[in-house]
This record gives structure tokens, sequence and C-alpha cells, in this order.
């Protein structure tokens, strides 16, 4: 059997020219939104590695988009083969390793054919292997010993498969814990985390969430018309800033899909998205409608009857948190307007610190 040539782990994917910077940056951008410091940063890091052959352990909370990011790296790599994904999670203990290195037939009762391993058919491309940290411990070895010879034995052959692939893992677990417990292997370890790189929560980039909800709207309305879309207000935005998103952007993803399907057409506020949006609820066509949050001179602010009237009739439940939230936006909006914009000025009209009032315009996303 002849062997593939075996690129040295730093060098660029074979038959790949050494592709421009910004290039791989303007790719990056599109495949994945985000602005935010933290997600520029990982963006970078992407750009640099993308073109090499070096393995890449991929950490980061459920749900922040880890596979995104392998797909970015695979796709801007320039090898020609598939990426293989693999949640190594989701293999039944006794299947793995016949999942992954494939069988040669008779190599046990019922295998009448030759079976190729998830690992071979990432011949050429990359194999991803998410959640590399439920890995058996066993299953650990026999990978380390595919990453060091670039070769394997399949189930029941003597005969080495040359391989040429580039190796992508991923996990939300403290792998180096795992280490120091003995559930994962410190030579592997130090094999994979050569080049660490963290997908940030989402709860650390908040900023980006008009960015998140539009992809993710774009995404969600393909082939659907325009005006079918829901409009989130900015009490909405707010409301989701406000959120923990303790799922990352998979949960911000299922509250795109109930509102797509909720409220098709419809403007959707605050209070969407803390009684439907955020935990499951249909919406009650007849439920009373509460007052918005006034403006400044909005005579609303000094009348508490009309709220007195509301709950006496048990009509739902009004967020006081986001109620007050609001108002503080529109009072430090219109003083920002009335001051020219003057941060000390409007900081004396409303009776703030200055630093208090930044502090709330950056935790309102408010610019002057």
């Amino acid at each position: 059997m002849v062997a593939h040539f075996i690129p040295h782990p730093l060098a660029p994917a074979r038959d790949m020219p050494k592709p421009d910077p910004a290039w791989l940056l303007r790719r990056i951008e599109h495949l994945i939104p985000g602005k935010a410091p933290a997600m520029q940063a990982m963006k970078q890091m992407i750009a640099l590695l993308a073109p090499s052959a070096a393995p890449v352990l991929v950490c980061g909370p459920s749900g922040a988009g880890k596979e995104l990011v392998a797909q970015a790296l695979h796709s801007l790599s320039g090898r020609q083969g598939a990426m293989v994904a693999v949640n190594c999670a989701a293999i039944p203990a006794d299947l793995l390793e016949g999942e992954f290195f494939g069988t040669e037939r008779g190599a046990y009762t019922g295998a009448d054919k030759a079976r190729e391993g998830l690992i071979e058919q990432a011949e050429g491309g990359t194999l991803f292997l998410d959640e590399i940290g439920d890995l058996p411990l066993a299953l650990q070895a026999k990978l380390l010993r595919v990453l060091e010879t670039r070769s394997l034995r399949r189930l029941g052959s003597k005969c080495p498969v040359q391989l040429d692939f580039r190796l992508v893992a991923a996990t939300h677990r403290d792998l180096a814990a795992m280490v120091a417990n003995g559930t994962f292997r410190e030579d592997l370890y130090f094999r994979l985390s050569v080049f660490p790189l963290r997908v940030p929560a989402l709860s650390e980039r908040l900023g980006d969430l008009p960015l998140l909800l539009e992809h993710l709207l774009d995404s969600e309305m393909q082939g659907q018309v325009s005006d079918a879309q829901p409009v989130f207000d900015a009490s909405a935005l707010r409301a989701m800033a406000a959120h923990d998103w303790t799922g990352n952007v998979r949960e911000l993803r299922t509250l795109v899909q109930r509102a797509c399907l909720l409220f098709p057409g419809r403007k959707v506020s605050a209070r969407e998205v803390s009684e439907n949006l955020l935990r499951f609820a249909m919406p009650n066509a007849e439920a009373a409608i509460w007052p918005e949050a006034p403006l400044p001179q909005d005579p609303a602010l000094d009348a508490p009857a009309r709220f007195s009237e509301l709950f006496a009739q048990g009509a739902g439940r009004l967020d006081l948190r986001m109620y007050l939230r609001d108002i503080e936006v529109v009072m430090i909006t219109a003083a920002l307007e009335a001051q020219q914009n003057c941060i000390s000025r409007t900081a004396d009209a409303l009776g703030l610190r200055r630093t208090t009032l930044i502090e709330k315009m950056r935790k309102y996303g408010l610019t002057r």
C-alpha cells in the first residue's frame, strides 16, 4: 500500500496556496456572526489556524457554537475531503471502536463485508470529534496512536491503513481537571491542546444579540414571505440582554423558532419575550394590555390608577424590573437629546453621577 503524503502539523493543507489573511477574516465574518471583542479574537485565531494541519481543541459551554467553529476551520482549510462530525457522547461505548476504526469482513458474527470507520471517512478532510471528554480511556489510547502514526487497523485486519486527515476536537468539559483526576489521558490532552480555541458564552457577548437575532431570523425564515417575520422592538432586546442564556446560542435559536411560530409578522416586546418565548406559553389574545413605559413627559407616569384597575381585574403579570428599565432608557435618551449628548450635563439633569450614567448607558446599549 502506498502511503499518503503526511504534511508537517503546521504546514498548510497540500495543494493549497498560502491564503490572504484579510480574505480569511472576511470569509470568517460571513460564516460566524459576531462583533464582540471576544469573538474577534477567536476569529483571528481561526484565520491563523485554518490553513494548517495542526489539531485544534475547541472549548466552550454547550450551545455556544463549537461545531460552527469546526466548520469554519474545515471550510477555510483548503482540504478536498469532507468534514466528518462525530458526537462521542452519542455512540454506545461497546460500538465506539468499530464505528471509529471500521471492520474487516468476518471480524465478528454478522460482519459480512468490510466497512470503513469514521476516521477513514475523513480521509483528505477533517475529523470533528465533539464532546471528546466523553471518550472512554481505552479508545483515547487508540486515538492517540492514530494521531502519532497517521495510520490505523480496522477490527479484524493486520494491514495498516495510511491516513491524511485534520483533527478538530471539542468539549464543554475541563479536560485539565479530568487529566488531574485520571479520567482523561494526559498525553492525548497535550496532543490535542497545542492550539486551544475558546468559544465565548453568549452572556459574554450580549452586544452581538441584535446581529445574532437577525442572522437566526434570516435562517429560520428562508423560503417564507418577508412580512411574516416577527419584529423585535427595543424592549424585547433589553429583556433578552437581561437573560442569563445558560443554553447560549442554541437557546437563542429556540427563542427565534418560537417567535416565528407564535408571532409571525407581529411586534415582539419584552412581555412576549419573558412570558411566551423564554418560557414557552401560548399568547393569550384576550389578556389586558399593560401600558407601555411612558416618556418622561407622559402623565401616565403620575397616574397609578390605571395600574390599580388592571391589577384589580387580575389582568396577568407586570414585569416591574422591565417596566422600570424601559423608563430609565427613555429618560436617559430624552435627557441626552436635551443636553446635546453631553454626558456631564445629562448626569446633572438626571441627578446621577457621571460614572453611574455611563454604566447605565453601557448596560442598556445606549450611545450618544
